[in-house]
């Protein structure tokens, strides 16, 4: 059976290291927002090109720290609205209403699967602020476009880089270095995956930053001085050890994605299965690569009898789940569509050449 993320395997990689750090943890007698955590958000602001980093308990957190910040610096207030693709991951959903905010869904471009420009357009109201971008998949949103229509309309630009660590536009500028702010998970499935939940955000706006700060510590910069109200969400120190760790791979994982969905893209020939859209740039760092077909159930059939891994990213679109019934009357048709075909099949920087063409010759069998 080709598994369709091995984790084991891509962190057996690191154990000696993990387990050196482990002890040294434990040594050290400091266990929260220590030196690992210091290390790490200067780690990863480098990496981005960013100013500022701050380490937080994990991506949704992420995303409503930055919006709860921005509405305790008065750049939004309750009930602003933020425009979201609709066929997202929920999360992205759910942390704009978890700050107050109100999510404005609007359809995705159908061959790259991210945010459409044109249909942001449409839906600007008085009431619009910000945009959240989502780089879905692991590709860049067209954060070019994005941000000329931000700044003729006078709205923040956020990303939600959870999938997208280390894809890089034609600039070489880094996904968490395109916008204003940006939330990131290092969930352990995620390209740069922790050993738990993890998060941070990434900006080159030190009053932002530093409110974020007060935000993830119970709303506290000195102990016991309270200057807003906060909440919990800090980076573990442990966690944040074994990123410093994956970190320093990051781009070699990312380049091996990139050669398995180039070898994918030039060897799966079968009409009944839609490949996903590619331009060979350093802009996609394939989180998954997700695939398309008429008849799903009857694929994944297929699939686990022959023996390879499959995961479906998502089943269910978010205006159709039961949590967002205010959505449910809403009609998405490239959402839906997207939503009812597509299927992600195994990608990951350990699998070796048996595997990724047994992959291959599987998909042509079908």
């Amino acid at each position: 059976m080709i598994k369709f993320l091995d984790l084991h395997k891509i962190n057996a990689r690191f154990k000696d290291v993990f387990l050196t750090q482990f002890n040294e943890f434990i040594d050290s007698g400091y266990y929260v927002l220590g030196s690992q955590v210091n290390q790490f958000e200067t780690n990863f602001a480098n990496y981005c090109g960013t100013k500022y980093c701050v380490g937080v308990g994990n991506g949704l957190e992420a995303i409503i720290l930055i919006f709860k910040a921005y509405i305790q610096l008065g750049q939004l207030k309750t009930g602003d609205e933020v425009i979201v693709p609709a066929n997202t991951y929920i999360a992205s959903i759910l942390g704009i209403i978890n700050a107050g905010l109100k999510p404005v869904l609007v359809e995705p471009y159908p061959e790259t699967f991210n945010i459409s420009v044109t249909e942001i357009e449409k839906h600007i109201t008085k009431n619009t602020k910000a945009i959240l971008a989502v780089h879905l998949y692991g590709q860049l949103a067209d954060m070019s476009a994005i941000h000329k229509l931000a700044k003729s309309e006078n709205l923040l630009v956020i990303e939600d880089a959870a999938q997208g660590h280390g894809a890089a536009n034609s600039k070489g500028i880094r996904a968490g270095n395109l916008s204003n702010a940006a939330a990131f998970s290092f969930y352990p499935t995620k390209n740069l995956g922790a050993l738990g939940d993890a998060g941070a955000i990434t900006t080159n706006d030190v009053i932002l930053a530093n409110q974020v700060k007060l935000l993830r510590n119970y709303g506290s910069k000195e102990k016991y001085v309270n200057e807003v109200i906060g909440g919990n969400s800090r980076l573990d120190e442990v966690q944040a050890a074994f990123l410093n760790t994956k970190l320093k791979v990051l781009d070699a994982d990312n380049n091996a994605r990139r050669s398995i969905a180039k070898k994918y893209l030039n060897e799966i020939e079968n009409p009944k299965i839609k490949l996903p859209f590619y331009n060979h740039s350093n802009n996609h760092v394939f989180h998954v690569f997700a695939v398309q077909v008429e008849n799903r159930n009857h694929f994944t059939k297929f699939l686990e009898n022959s023996g390879v891994g499959w995961l479906i990213h998502y089943p269910i679109a978010p205006h159709k789940q039961k949590a967002l019934t205010n959505y449910k009357h809403l009609v998405f048709p490239v959402t839906e569509n997207i939503h009812e075909t597509i299927l992600s099949i195994p990608m990951s920087p350990v699998m070796n050449t048996n595997e990724i063409n047994r992959v291959i010759k599987t998909l042509n069998s079908y």
